[in-house]
């Protein structure tokens, strides 16, 4: 730790005071600080409890809509796949159902007559 003189320990000391006077000049004092000091912590605590109050009606209005949104959801994905099935089965016929794309990733292959004589698939 450096050496400080003289002058720069009595510049830090005074500091130091003042710093102490204008913390005690702060400080509520008597009755009416008192009062204040006590009002905030009511008004504190009362919202604290206004707060917790809240989160727990909204959690439990979450928790109560949770059985209605499943249902809907569930009514939902039942729709979709109803609209697939139809899709599938339905009125227009896909160029490549699945026995088509089996049969290509079997290897259903035929020779063309050409001049190097390569094997491609067939469409």
């Amino acid at each position: 730790m450096p050496q400080m003189n003289r002058d720069q320990r009595n510049a830090a000391w005074q500091a130091a005071q003042q710093w102490r006077t204008r913390a005690a000049q702060s400080q509520p004092g008597g009755l009416m600080g008192s009062l204040k000091l006590l009002l905030t912590w009511l008004a504190f605590g009362v919202l604290m409890v206004v707060g917790v109050i809240l989160g727990l009606f909204f959690l439990l209005i979450g928790w109560a809509m949770m059985p209605f949104v499943r249902h809907k959801m569930k009514k939902r994905m039942e729709q979709m796949r109803a609209e697939q099935a139809q899709d599938i089965g339905g009125g227009y016929a896909e160029p490549h159902t699945r026995s088509s794309q089996q049969d290509v990733l079997e290897g259903s292959y035929e020779v063309k007559t050409h001049e190097d004589n390569k094997a491609t698939p067939r469409d």
